[in-house]
């Protein structure tokens, strides 16, 4: 399987999986580095947990109520624009930060970033997925999210190491920059390639299949829903674990430094995961990949909580797997319910769902956390994970008729 998506780079759909994988890089850069920032702004500006839990929700709600009017406009005006634009606007939302003197403008700068990244999911998935719909989408797309991974492990720690030597400001204001000049490589890249650019065309030659299916473009309701909800409970705990990690490990001893490593080590987990589990569906099964990954996460959190400041490091490559590797395996098989045409749509909903719970579980354990304790917010964390498992159940139906019709 490594060798036939090696093979594919040197080709028109290789070459768009790799320009996507590099939006996002970026993408994954601008949100995974709030992580390393948010002990360095609770410290500086007395903030409780469920305060850090807003900020992080300022983020997220940008990502969640933006997914699918991007989608939409996508349909007008062609991935290639909005995306460009998207990344545009994140970079400046990140240049905000650097001058950002109090809660207000950092949450302000904060969803102003969420409001450009809302573009990079459904737009670069969407692309990556019509490229590949003769075959291999959900390895392509376990290859894409693998590249997002890598923008998680590069840009966080480095932005630790700057913030730990020179200050957060220079590192979000860099950061910001490179985000401007990444969107202007996204144009010209996909400019070149002839993708995402010509929506009008494909409405027209689209316009008997639109008529035929509904406003999503969604052939299995059931299947579908029951796939949101496990992206629900799984980008939920998700987002919440990722939250509050660095403060436990900080109450166990981590300086600023190490909570950048340890989360470079969940996220070096988590790519390793997404491309892994992607190439395990193909071979085991997507029903058995999500509940082998969705048990490991729960019990390797419950470990973390136990276990000392450099044991629990050990163990975070391990849950950095298995806590991302869900995600790829749900990501592929988005489209295998979902119309050609309706591809932007369907997928800027699908994440809108999943962001959504993103945006409020991180508030959610933050209370939790000033009200029991951090180590309890997080063990109710990990027991929320196994409500994926009977939701399984439900998607059994749909999967079974995808590959009889295959």
């Amino acid at each position: 399987m490594f060798k036939r998506l090696s093979s594919m780079l040197g080709t028109r759909r290789g070459k768009i999986l790799g320009t996507n994988g590099f939006a996002h890089f970026i993408h994954d850069g601008f949100t995974d580095t709030i992580y390393v920032l948010l002990p360095l702004w609770a410290s500086g500006l007395q903030l409780n947990h469920a305060q850090v839990g807003l900020l992080k929700a300022c983020l997220s709600g940008g990502l969640t109520f933006l997914q699918v009017p991007a989608g939409y406009l996508a349909e007008r005006i062609g991935e290639r624009l909005v995306l460009t634009l998207g990344t545009a606007l994140a970079g400046a939302g990140f240049i905000g930060l650097a001058f950002a003197d109090g809660f207000s403008m950092l949450a302000v700068c904060l969803f102003i970033a969420g409001i450009g990244c809302s573009t990079q999911h459904p737009l670069a998935s969407a692309l990556v997925s019509k490229a590949f719909e003769d075959g291999g989408r959900r390895a392509a797309l376990g290859a894409y999210n693998f590249s997002g991974d890598l923008g998680k492990i590069a840009v966080p720690a480095t932005v630790a190491a700057v913030a730990a030597t020179i200050g957060w400001r220079e590192g979000v204001m860099l950061y910001g920059i490179i985000g401007l000049g990444a969107a202007v490589c996204l144009y010209v890249l996909l400019t070149r390639l002839g993708a995402g650019g010509d929506a009008g065309n494909a409405a027209q030659t689209d316009a008997p299949a639109m008529a035929a299916g509904n406003g999503w473009g969604i052939r299995d309701r059931r299947g579908f829903s029951a796939l949101a909800a496990i992206g629900v409970i799984d980008t939920g705990t998700r987002l919440g674990l990722l939250t509050f990690l660095p403060f436990l490990l900080i109450n166990k001893g981590a300086q600023t430094e190490t909570v950048g490593f340890a989360l470079a080590l969940v996220f070096a987990g988590g790519a390793a995961g997404k491309l892994i589990c992607g190439l395990a569906a193909e071979r085991m099964g997507i029903l058995r990949t999500v509940v082998m990954t969705e048990l490991a996460t729960t019990c390797l959190i419950a470990g973390v909580i136990a276990l000392p400041l450099y044991p629990a490091l050990a163990a975070l490559p391990v849950l950095g797997v298995a806590l991302n590797g869900t995600s790829s395996v749900l990501y592929g098989t988005v489209g295998d319910f979902v119309d050609s045409h309706r591809q932007a749509r369907a997928f800027g909903l699908f994440y809108t769902l999943g962001t959504g719970a993103g945006m409020t579980s991180p508030f959610i354990f933050g209370i939790i956390s000033d009200l029991y304790g951090l180590e309890t917010a997080v063990a109710v964390l990990a027991a929320t994970v196994m409500l994926a498992l009977p939701l399984c159940l439900a998607l059994r139906p749909s999967l079974a008729a995808v590959a009889a019709g295959e």
